[in-house]
């Protein structure tokens, strides 16, 4: 596995739109103020061609042209580390696009992004071979003040920490508007976290504990982390960009954490896209699973979330940690997709140490 090097002061830090830009409020304006942000951190700053574009379908611009982007800024020396500027919808028709040989034969860099980000960072990881970080755009790091998830995410760009604990509450609505543009998380919830223990032997029984809090045993496993969100993983699947099999084969002694999360997927959703990533041999070499907060998990005809994740979980016999800080119901732990990972939760805390060998 190739892990690029963290950034440094002086650095000059590249901003693609692989997926949609900031071209409209309130992410431009949150865009720019992370912009100056990084600045005043003493980093230069440069964004993208596409950075403030709209001319395409569910991304930035052409799939051509996004694709050309991020290659060439991979590519460019001078750039240390690229940030997406954000999500979408349709990053996975770029992939065509991409010059595969070129990443592989290139250095190493930090790529960031999240939800239709997977299309990178999970291929990044499987087919070059190339750690890549699962967590926040650019644009969030334009929030005034910092969230404690955002200094976390820049602390671990910068190498001065790889391991996480969950937070204390979670953002049921955001405060950020084109009025309000620069809010900061809106995090009044409680996180609760859950649990799926499976059986250590005959005279035991598995457990599903919905508030962590109740539990009388720990939860710890550890292997390599892959993931990302699950809308994109199961729109993968089969494609020739698939080389998820070949990926599991090179580090089968290492087991594999997987962590997912889900966007667009309702429960139905999710259940269908678990049963295909496991019948397609994705979780051969599973050690344990991370589910982060659905975005639209509510229950339907009988179905909860909790269930739909672990229909699959279950016939695995490995453990899982529910509703954990990761993807689209904010705050995020950032997870370095491809690294070695150690997970434990104790009472109501998860905790992440990543390991890069």
């Amino acid at each position: 596995m190739r892990y690029p090097e963290f950034l440094k002061k002086g650095d000059t830090i590249g901003f693609p739109a692989p997926s949609f830009g900031c071209s409209i409020d309130p992410y431009r304006t949150l865009f720019n103020n992370a912009l100056k942000t990084f600045s005043e951190k003493c980093f230069t700053a440069k964004p993208g061609e596409n950075a403030y574009k709209c001319d395409g379908i569910g991304i930035s611009s052409l799939p051509e042209n996004c694709a050309r982007e991020f290659c060439e800024m991979w590519k460019d020396p001078s750039l240390c580390a690229l940030i997406s500027c954000g999500g979408g919808e349709l990053m996975c028709e770029i992939l065509p696009y991409i010059d595969w040989k070129g990443i592989k034969s290139s250095p190493a860099k930090i790529f960031q992004g999240y939800s239709d980000n997977t299309n990178l960072v999970y291929t990044l990881a499987t087919i070059c071979d190339t750690a890549s970080v699962y967590g926040i755009g650019a644009a969030d790091f334009g929030m005034e003040p910092w969230h404690d998830s955002i200094k976390d995410s820049f602390d671990l760009l910068c190498g001065e920490k790889l391991s996480f604990k969950s937070y204390e509450r979670f953002e049921r609505e955001s405060l950020k508007s084109e009025e309000n543009p620069l809010a900061t998380l809106n995090d009044t919830e409680e996180h609760i976290h859950g649990a799926y223990i499976p059986a250590s032997d005959r005279n035991t029984q598995a457990k599903l504990i919905f508030d962590a809090r109740e539990q009388h045993e720990d939860v710890a496993f550890e292997g390599r982390l892959i993931g990302g969100c699950l809308d994109c993983l199961a729109n993968l699947v089969g494609t020739k960009f698939d080389k998820t099999a070949d990926f599991l084969e090179k580090y089968k002694d290492d087991g594999f954490v997987w962590f997912l999360e889900s966007c667009d997927l309702n429960v139905y959703s999710i259940r269908r896209a678990m049963w295909q990533l496991e019948n397609a041999g994705w979780f051969k070499y599973a050690k344990g699973f991370i589910f982060g907060r659905a975005l639209n998990g509510e229950e339907m005809f009988g179905l909860n979330c909790f269930d739909a994740e672990l229909e699959t979980v279950k016939k695995l016999g490995v453990p899982a940690i529910l509703d954990a800080d990761i993807g689209h119901v904010k705050p995020m732990i950032p997870i370095i997709c491809g690294s070695m990972g150690k997970i434990s939760l104790i009472g109501n805390k998860m905790t992440l140490e990543m390991y890069l060998r």
